[in-house]
């Protein structure tokens, strides 16, 4: 690593030098700003992507360890270009609007949280536009048109971070486990509409919610051996609504 961004970094990591980090970022902007112009054409003004990566670059300096052995300019890259992604996923645009109408929906959504904060209310078109400089025909055609703003990808994971993307593919037509059970629960729904309010509770913790007998009987309050008798009385009832050519199953004769 250049001597100087060692020095600079160990003053401002060690001795907490804010002057040596802001050497350190006026030493990388041109680095965003290379970083950025790849991303210029995509309907962003290129400063607002300069200060966007410069963001990744802040970010990169203060989370940098000096005991890894690796460039900051190697480290730094993927933070920046992570910033822009970042804003382009949170602030992208879904369908193609003129840069004029883009530009003045960025300008409206300051402008609104402005006025909401001086008049205590939502500022009304003609304000809007008085203070814009726009017409109300196109505050109105701008408020439209930022409803195209900030899709939601399909391949943005949980998480929503970059690094944990999904491929749309994955997520669709797995096997849902529900439906596995989906047909035994429509054969034992007979059973169960025979049973009374206590016999379902029984049946429910014990093989739904996986209790033992001891532990059903503390949570209903009565003893385990009664517990045992409901449980194999509920059985017989469902059993013989069910299938009843069965009769009382085998050993019962």
């Amino acid at each position: 690593m250049d001597a100087k961004d060692r020095d600079l970094l160990r003053r401002y990591h060690e001795q907490g030098d804010h002057a040596a980090r802001q050497q350190l970022i006026e030493r990388y902007m041109s680095l965003v700003r290379s970083l950025a112009r790849r991303y210029a054409s995509r309907g962003e003004q290129l400063d607002d992507l300069i200060q966007i990566g410069a963001i990744g670059l802040i970010k990169a300096i203060d989370r940098f360890d000096l005991d890894r052995g690796v460039e900051l300019t190697t480290y730094a890259t993927p933070n920046i270009i992570g910033e822009i992604k970042r804003h382009f996923r949170d602030h992208g645009w879904a369908v193609r609007v003129p840069r004029g109408l883009q530009e003045l929906s960025i300008k409206l959504m300051r402008v609104v949280e402005q006025l909401t904060g001086e008049f205590g209310r939502s500022p009304t078109i003609p304000e809007l536009a008085e203070a814009t400089g726009a017409s109300e025909e196109e505050v109105l055609e701008a408020l439209e048109s930022s409803r195209a703003y900030t899709p939601l990808s399909l391949s943005v994971g949980p998480s929503g971070d970059d690094d944990d993307e999904l491929d749309p593919l994955e997520s669709i037509g797995t096997e849902e486990h529900e439906y596995e059970i989906s047909e035994d629960r429509a054969v034992l729904e007979p059973g169960m509409r025979v049973l009374d309010a206590r016999e379902r509770e029984i049946i429910r913790l014990r093989f739904y919610e996986g209790l033992t007998q001891s532990q059903i009987a503390q949570q209903i309050g009565i003893s385990q051996m009664h517990v045992s008798r409901l449980i194999r009385r509920a059985l017989e009832k469902a059993r013989s609504e069910i299938a009843p050519e069965l009769g009382d199953g085998p050993g019962d004769e």
